[in-house]
């Protein structure tokens, strides 16, 4: 990684995607999760302090150096054992059917190939296991949709890839996956191209 990339873009995370606006989403997000969990693109453990206790243990897949090192308070303050078991979501270093929770949050729009990574999750979860996510991507609205392709460009490069156009309900049919629950909506207080969200629970099919 470059300097912006590895040094500066961790910080300008935290702070972006870190807005106490988030925290209620973020519970809804992890309140159905249980049991042993992976989580991808865990970044500075912003999920850590809405974990729900049903959670017996936490696979922590985080390819910076830097997020890690961010989020050590709240992985030691944690309940739940946290432990850094990964570095690349497209690759995930476990056996078939070894969990019963997968998280994403804020992830798929910068992970390179988001089918790579849904299939690992799809692979890792147990049959009756679920994915819950939070997600920014593709908006509704045609006429958001046409400012999120324009300015898409330069939120790739100036937020380490991010894009604004994902389609998250197609991207986790595509890998496998039946949907729950699944509510659309946009951010308050935020532009609605960067504030599109998806939040829900997804099995694998």
């Amino acid at each position: 990684m470059g300097f912006y990339d590895d040094r500066v873009l961790p910080h300008l995370i935290e702070r972006t995607c870190g807005m106490a606006a988030l925290t209620p989403l973020r519970a809804r997000a992890c309140a159905p999760l249980s049991g042993r969990m992976v989580e991808i693109g865990f970044g500075s453990g912003l999920n850590v302090g809405v974990y729900p206790v049903a959670l017996s243990e936490v696979a922590a897949v985080e390819p910076s150096a830097v997020g890690w090192s961010m989020a050590a308070e709240r992985v030691a303050a944690s309940p739940v054992p946290i432990e850094r078991a990964g570095l690349d979501g497209q690759r995930l270093p476990f056996d078939d059917d070894s969990f019963d929770s997968a998280l994403t949050t804020f992830t798929l729009c910068t992970i390179p190939d988001v089918r790579a990574a849904l299939g690992e999750l799809r692979r890792v979860l147990r049959p009756d296991g679920r994915l819950a996510f939070l997600e920014h991507g593709r908006a509704p609205d045609s006429r958001v949709r046409r400012w999120q392709r324009r300015l898409e460009p330069v939120q790739k490069r100036v937020a380490g890839g991010c894009h604004l156009t994902r389609d998250v309900r197609a991207a986790l049919t595509a890998a496998g996956f039946a949907l729950g629950t699944v509510d659309e909506f946009y951010q308050p207080g935020v532009p609605k191209p960067f504030g599109a969200l998806s939040l829900g629970t997804a099995r694998p099919a």
